[in-house]
Parts: C-alpha cells; sequence; structure tokens
C-alpha cells in the first residue's frame, strides 16, 4: 500500500494502539526479570539467614535460579515462535493475541497474589518455573501474531510496535532505579512491578479490541477502499 492510498490516521489513534500492544508484549517480562532479587529471596531456608555469618554460600536453589529461569524462557520462546507457522493456520488471530494477553494477564495476577503467600521454597521454584514458561509460550505467539498483523496494514504501522517494546526495556529499568533509591522492600517493589505489569497488559487487550472498530473506520472515510484495509477487517473479526 503506498502512501497516496493509505487510510488517514487522523488522531494517529491506530499508531496509539499499536505501539501499546508493543508495550504489552515486552514490558512484564522485563518487569518479571526486574524482580530477580525478590525471587532468589524468596528462595532463601529459614535458617539460612542466621548462617549467613559463618560464610555459607547460597542454597542449591538461589544458585540454579538464574540458570533454570533462562532455560525456562528461551526454550518455550524457540519453540512457540516456530510453531507459530502452523499455528496460525489453525487458530483465529483473534483469539490468538487476546488469548494469549488474558494467560499472561492471569500469570501476573497469580504472581501479585504469591507475593503476599507464604510458600516453601521448592513449591516457589517450581511455581515460578512454570509461569516463566507460561509467560514466554504465550509471549511468542502474541509477538509474532502481532507483527503478522501489523504486517498487513501499512509499514509505518510496524515502528510504534518496535517502540512500545524499546520503552518497555527502559520503563522497567526506570521503576527499578526509583524502586531502589526509596529504599523499598524487595516484597512491595515486586508487587509494585507485577501489579503494573497487570494494568499494562490489561490496557494492551482492551486497545487490541478496539483495533477492529478503527481499522473499520478509517477504511469508510477514505476515498479510496483498498483491498488491504478489507482484509484487515476480516481477519480481526474472526
Amino acid at each position: 500500500m503506498t502512501a497516496i492510498n493509505a487510510p488517514r490516521d487522523k488522531y494517529n489513534s491506530v499508531w496509539l494502539i499499536f505501539f501499546i500492544l508493543g508495550l504489552g508484549s515486552l514490558l512484564p517480562w522485563n518487569f518479571f526479570m526486574t524482580a530477580t532479587m525478590y525471587f532468589t529471596s524468596r528462595l532463601k531456608d529459614s535458617n539460612q539467614t542466621a548462617n549467613e555469618t559463618a560464610g555459607d554460600s547460597r542454597n542449591v536453589l538461589e544458585s540454579k535460579f538464574n540458570n533454570v529461569m533462562t532455560l525456562c524462557a528461551m526454550v518455550p520462546l524457540l519453540i512457540f515462535t516456530c510453531l507459530n507457522s502452523f499455528i496460525h493456520q489453525r487458530i483465529p488471530q483473534k483469539l490468538r493475541i487476546s488469548g494469549s494477553l488474558t494467560v499472561i494477564l492471569v500469570v501476573f495476577l497469580v504472581t501479585a497474589v504469591v507475593v503476599k503467600v507464604e510458600l516453601a521454597p521448592l513449591p516457589f521454584f517450581v511455581l515460578t518455573m512454570v509461569k516463566i514458561v507460561c509467560i514466554n509460550s504465550f509471549g511468542a505467539i502474541f509477538q509474532s501474531s502481532l507483527f503478522g498483523l501489523a504486517g498487513i496494514l501499512p509499514a509505518s504501522y510496524t515502528t510504534p510496535i518496535m517502540s512500545g517494546q524499546g520503552l518497555a526495556g527502559t520503563f522497567a529499568a526506570f521503576s527499578m532505579i526509583c524502586a531502589l533509591a526509596s529504599g523499598s522492600e524487595l516484597q512491595d517493589s515486586a508487587f509494585g512491578y507485577f501489579i503494573t505489569a497487570c494494568v499494562v497488559i490489561l490496557l494492551a487487550i482492551m486497545s487490541y479490541l478496539t483495533l477492529p472498530k478503527m481499522v473499520r473506520c478509517k477504511k469508510h472515510n477514505n476515498t479510496v477502499v483498498t483491498q488491504t484495509l478489507i482484509l484487515a477487517v476480516q481477519i480481526l473479526k474472526n
């Protein structure tokens, strides 16, 4: 689609929606990684604090946390990114995007609740790894579907996705700096991270649900009705 016959985005509403979706694709996971110190603190044994002065090293769960977290994040991300080529033929676009965001939202709600719940180190470790697998599995489906959706629209709509993802890393780093500067407890900071991630995901879901109406409106308000926009509306409605 050329710039001449591309529909006008008068108030940059569609651009903003894709920006929010890009932000929602990476901000939750960035916040999750930012809270690494919180997770490792929950893995300490009950008698470990008393023995730290004697020079005892970290327990097995603490020492293996980062390695296992990386494994549980990268492997599902790779697998589901590859499988998305087959999934998109069997699962509608709307279900893939909205369903993935909903699952990630539920995972972060559970993560926020667990902050206030006492768990033994081993069950907490297992639960955390299961959540990491879920976040990255559905995150891979969401990101692949999102770029696929942007691909049927003018090329300018890929830019806000990348901008949103870039802001996600900056915002997570800024939040961590603010938490450290304020001297907040690890649990309080982590709870704030997870609740903020939930708000962003919820905002992304609401934005995506309004996207078909925005695209349809721009199609009817434009003097040249293009086949690309007709296809976009049909895909978003499915």
